[in-house]
């Protein structure tokens, strides 16, 4: 019986184009597959490989929404309802002064842009920075999760840092500027995309086409700070309640703060690919 349940294993994983998958931060969203980087290809060899997983990436991307993630966006829907209209302005305006905040002052703890690098090495690199960034994430969430209520709360704007200090980091080592305002506007791109429902991801998607061959707003006057809230919310709440439990909030922060990372990780740095690969 062994041997055969070793058998039907091998059976399955030789199936899978790229081995094993892991599912993104909650169940229902794009599978996200982590394939090893071929680091030892030449440029043109792993800039095609690139493009095959930016191609993957992006089917992933525009999926159409599945049951459990129709279900959990019924119930946040319901939720929403719920809360009263005041509180929703309050939130908005809370989170676009925080955003807006961080977004203006991370670029003064961010290394320079790298230059003359290439696509490989920006890749290692940014695998290096994310890795970072989820082990940070994870103590924070664990922390937080330890300390009850309270701390539970004080999460939700201690992740917002890191998550944009993460985005201003891969903007660098992918060799764009930071503090120029189109670029801000790139890293909210990104983190609408990593955190928005599939009913939502493939406006964001499109958005971010062809980046750099058109013209974008100089000032913050027409951004959707009440949909860029509304659909983070959405995205982190159901999960993140759960760290408010006792006994159990510790483990389940750190494994939700290391998912939430993860996923951001993974969809900066296909969308950088994405530039990259528009402009070789």
């Amino acid at each position: 019986m062994g041997a055969q349940r070793r058998v039907r294993a091998r059976r399955l994983r030789r199936q899978l184009p790229h081995g094993d998958r892991r599912l993104g931060a909650r169940s229902g969203g794009p599978e996200i597959a982590r394939p090893q980087p071929p680091f030892g290809a030449g440029d043109a060899a792993y800039e095609a490989w690139a493009r095959a997983e930016v191609a993957r990436w992006t089917a992933a991307v525009l999926k159409p929404a599945g049951p459990l993630d129709l279900a959990a966006r019924g119930l946040q829907g319901r939720i929403n309802r719920i809360i009263p209209e005041q509180v929703h302005a309050t939130l908005t305006t809370v989170i676009e002064g925080m955003t807006r905040t961080i977004l203006t002052g991370a670029d003064l703890t961010t290394a320079p842009p790298l230059i003359g690098a290439s696509l490989a090495q920006r890749d290692r690199r940014a695998l290096e920075v994310i890795d970072g960034y989820r082990k940070t994430a994870a103590v924070e969430g664990g922390v937080a999760g330890a300390g009850g209520f309270w701390l539970a709360l004080a999460d939700f704007p201690a992740l917002l840092v890191i998550k944009i200090k993460l985005l201003f980091d891969l903007s660098a080592v992918y060799g764009c500027e930071a503090d120029a305002f189109e670029e801000r506007l790139f890293i909210l791109a990104l983190f609408r995309l990593a955190f928005s429902g599939a009913g939502h991801r493939a406006e964001v998607f499109h958005a971010l086409e062809d980046w750099d061959a058109r013209e974008h707003p100089q000032d913050y006057e027409h951004f959707d700070w009440r949909r860029f809230q509304q659909e983070y919310r959405d995205y982190i709440d159901l999960a993140k309640m759960a760290q408010m439990i006792p006994v159990v909030g510790a483990p389940i922060g750190a494994i939700v703060n290391w998912r939430l990372l993860e996923r951001l990780g993974e969809t900066a740095m296909n969308g950088y690919r994405m530039r990259w690969l528009a402009r070789s």
